[in-house]
């Protein structure tokens, strides 16, 4: 703004009113013209700087970050490499470098299990503003730890593959919501609690109902929504729905989706020098009438939170299916509440923060008004009534608490992704705390420094100072760990008592007994496999993607399994 005005008055005063100017003032004229020219330049740049500075948010930031690695390798410093076609290369098309033998491609795709999509979709010119925002980064300091020597390998035993093999049978196709590149954004299925039929999230904003075996649009929640946006990616969007136990009676129907940042006042925040990136928000619909689809609905906001990143929001929200009406659980809403990547941008005070929210799985009751901002209830039997952790927080210590379930024997399991080395599966009980950014799963973080490595317990610190995973797998068997469920069907005999999980960069699939899950022991964990007519297949090769296939599962009303992939929205269900 300052240097609006003063372009603008030297323009008035010097440059286009020549009655101002005498012969002696001719020389602060044109001081005056290159002062302004300058100017110009220099608002040009801030400009472009801008301009970069989004792009890098809206097409990197969910993987890359300039200070340390994460789903994709930390970008500063890399002037270093003297390589400006390298960098340009590598957002073009990444797999043409790999194919050529970069060797430096083929590192980076070793070391991170996955390749970086095409951005060939940007113009030219966006491509190079990117890579020219992104050279100009410096390198980041190097760190050194206070716990020592960081574990090379915290979990060195090989997960064993079974002879579990499921067939599968595509079912659906959900239509594309987006380009050739990302076709859909699919990530949840639920079940609808009367009619029992099966819908389906589209992280853009569409929420599908299937009829049959027929997808029919039942919600586009982003169209009633202004400031609705689903970049940076991966987690943004359109993130959680669930049906009210009582959805006959009162025809409420839960959701959450992004808005851009400072859309509205923020429920829960954080201080004002910590960039927000997005904010999420937690509605409740007032379903009219499902006579006709899309259906007539109102949304009520119920709380917005601001998130420092795009990555670790809110994609799982739930009513325990095992309450019954009268019991304490009943109509209770969970909401899982990743830490928004803060850890990862160098705020680790913001989870596992008695004043805040972040990096914790919540219980409020949706019809209930004596929360804060009066528009939702907390349960009286929550574990925290404000002077530890807020009321609403049911357990903390998550860093991505993507997934949860309820087993048939009434285990609450939190599938929890981890930063570098360990992914997790949680038992949750009122008050337990996981650690983050303290811990990732048994191990130590040093949330100051590298967290991308893991430390043996401190002499002063022993594992019941928080509670530990009931699974573990590091990061050489798979990475992110998504959906997870126990098997309650009966088309398939070999799933019975199966609590079956994926993962969405390094695609597999595994299993432990339901049994064995217990507090204070580790699950053993296995491998199964998937045939598509009659063939052995994974589902990297099904998309055609060799990188990412972004894998989730769901059940139906009669308990049986489906897996769907984002990037060509095809739904499969496992058969006998």
């Amino acid at each position: 703004m300052m240097v609006v005005l003063m372009k603008k008055w030297i323009f008035d005063n010097f440059l286009f009113n020549p009655m101002k100017f005498n012969k002696p003032q001719r020389p602060f004229r044109v001081f005056a013209i290159l002062i302004s020219i300058s100017l110009c330049f220099s608002s040009s740049y801030a400009q472009q700087g801008i301009k970069a500075e989004k792009l890098f948010e809206q097409q990197c930031s969910a993987c890359h970050n300039f200070k340390i690695d994460g789903i994709g390798p930390q970008l500063g410093g890399l002037a270093e490499l003297r390589d400006n076609a390298y960098v340009l290369g590598m957002i073009t098309d990444a797999q043409v470098l790999i194919d050529k033998g970069n060797p430096r491609s083929l590192s980076l795709k070793k070391k991170f299990g996955t390749t970086m999509p095409s951005f060939s979709h940007l113009s030219e010119k966006e491509r190079k503003l990117l890579a020219e925002y992104i050279l100009a980064q410096p390198a980041p300091p190097s760190f050194s730890s206070k716990y020592g020597k960081a574990i090379e390998n915290p979990i060195p035993k090989k997960i064993e593959l079974s002879d579990l093999v499921l067939n599968l049978e595509l079912f659906t196709t959900i239509p594309p919501s987006g380009d050739e590149r990302h076709a859909t954004r699919i990530a949840l299925m639920n079940v609808h609690p009367v009619s029992k039929e099966s819908y389906i999230a589209d992280l853009r904003g569409k929420l599908y109902r299937l009829k049959g075996k027929t997808p029919e649009q039942y919600l586009d929640v982003a169209s009633y929504f202004p400031d609705f946006i689903d970049k940076p990616g991966l987690a943004t969007g359109f993130g959680g729905f669930t049906f009210h136990p009582e959805f006959a009676e009162n025809g409420l129907l839960y959701t959450t989706h992004t808005e851009a940042p400072g859309s509205a006042p923020a429920d829960f925040n954080y201080s004002d020098s910590i960039k927000v990136t997005v904010q999420w928000v937690l509605s409740e619909w007032k379903v009219k009438d499902e006579s006709t689809v899309p259906v007539e609905a109102r949304p009520r906001e119920l709380f917005r939170i601001d998130m420092v990143t795009g990555m670790h929001g809110v994609q799982e929200i739930a009513f325990n299916p095992l309450a019954t009406k009268g019991e304490e659980d009943y109509g209770l809403l969970y909401v899982a509440l990743g830490d928004g990547g803060a850890v990862e941008m160098g705020y680790p005070f913001i989870p596992h923060n008695k004043n805040g929210i972040w990096g914790s799985l919540l219980r409020i009751d949706p019809t209930g008004r004596n929360s804060e901002n009066g528009k939702y209830g907390i349960p009286e039997t929550n574990p925290f009534d404000g002077s530890d952790y807020r009321p609403e927080v049911y357990a903390i210590g998550f860093r991505n608490p993507h997934r949860f379930t309820w087993t048939q024997s009434g285990k609450l399991l939190v599938t929890n992704i981890g930063q570098k080395q360990i992914e997790s599966v949680n038992l949750a009980k009122p008050g337990y705390d996981f650690g983050w950014p303290y811990r990732e799963g048994r191990y130590r973080i040093d949330e100051v420094g590298d967290i991308n490595e893991v430390y043996p317990l401190p002499a002063n610190e022993t594992e019941g100072m928080y509670n530990v995973p009931v699974i573990e797998i590091d990061h050489d068997e798979m990475g992110a760990i998504s959906t997870a469920l126990e098997y309650t069907g009966k088309n398939i005999p070999s799933l019975k008592g199966k609590y079956l999980f994926t993962s969405i960069s390094q695609t597999r699939q595994f299993y432990v007994e339901e049994k064995e899950i217990q507090e204070g022991h580790l699950a053993e964990v296995k491998e199964f496999r998937v045939a598509l007519d009659g063939k052995i297949v994974t589902f990297n090769e099904l998309t055609k993607n060799p990188g990412r296939a972004d894998l989730r599962m769901g059940k139906d009303a009669k308990g049986e399994i489906y897996f769907f992939t984002k990037p060509d929205g095809k739904v499969y269900k496992v058969v006998p």
